[in-house]
């Protein structure tokens, strides 16, 4: 099979998902990573300096892109499979029984990732274009703290950001383990270990982001 043909075929495009969502989510480590330092109560000292590194980094600069176009590749590649299962499958089956197959999230991947491409839209006009403004065209001084504490005192943005990071958690539920089996590596002593892995860090990393956002809204950092 050509090359071409390879990555545009259903087993092309669910490697490039694998792929491509593995990668995100060593992007969500060093993210997670970097916000948690809220957590150390410093006036955003800590924070403020890991956020201007990563800003001002020229080869972050250069990862970002590499970043943004996983991230485009990602959604792209899911939302074809998405709708090309949908078309070969126009009539749906008499009697579905999803429960015994699957469970609830894997089943509503398309919902909770439409959620997730939301949230995402909301949180880089929040932050990140805003960021980009200051490092290229006003060259202004920055404080990514204080821009964070303002935006999570608001119950309007504080809810979506919480939606999100529970979008965020089930989507990690489903597509951490099933990035690994995409990819063939499947094994009955390791397949275990990957799920857990998998489900603790669909639980951990959203809900530290959670726990962040809660505690600038009740003002537990300052």
């Amino acid at each position: 099979m050509a090359k071409e043909a390879f990555f545009t075929s259903s087993i092309g495009r669910k490697l490039l998902v694998g792929l491509t969502g593995l990668f995100l989510i060593s992007f969500l480590v060093v993210h997670v990573g970097i916000n948690s330092t809220i957590l150390i109560n410093d006036n955003g000292e800590t924070f403020n300096t890991a956020a201007y590194f990563m800003s001002h980094n020229w080869v972050i600069r250069v990862m970002e892109i590499g970043l943004l176009a996983g991230l485009l590749i990602h959604i792209a590649m899911t939302l074809k499979l998405y709708f090309d299962n949908k078309a070969k499958r126009p009539v749906a089956y008499a009697v579905i029984d999803g429960k015994a197959n699957s469970k609830w999230y894997s089943r509503s991947m398309a919902l909770l990732g439409t959620l997730l491409l939301i949230f995402l839209v909301l949180h880089m006009s929040d932050f990140w274009l805003h960021t980009k403004k200051a490092v290229y065209i006003t060259h202004e001084n920055e404080n990514p703290f204080e821009e964070v504490k303002e935006a999570m005192t608001k119950w309007y943005i504080l809810i979506p950001y919480l939606l999100g990071f529970f979008s965020l958690g089930f989507h990690l539920l489903h597509g951490f383990p099933s990035a690994f089996q995409t990819l063939g590596l499947n094994h009955k002593k390791y397949t275990p270990m990957i799920n857990a892995a998998g489900t603790a860090f669909s639980v951990v990393v959203p809900g530290l982001f959670g726990a962040i956002a809660l505690a600038l809204y009740f003002g537990l950092v300052k």
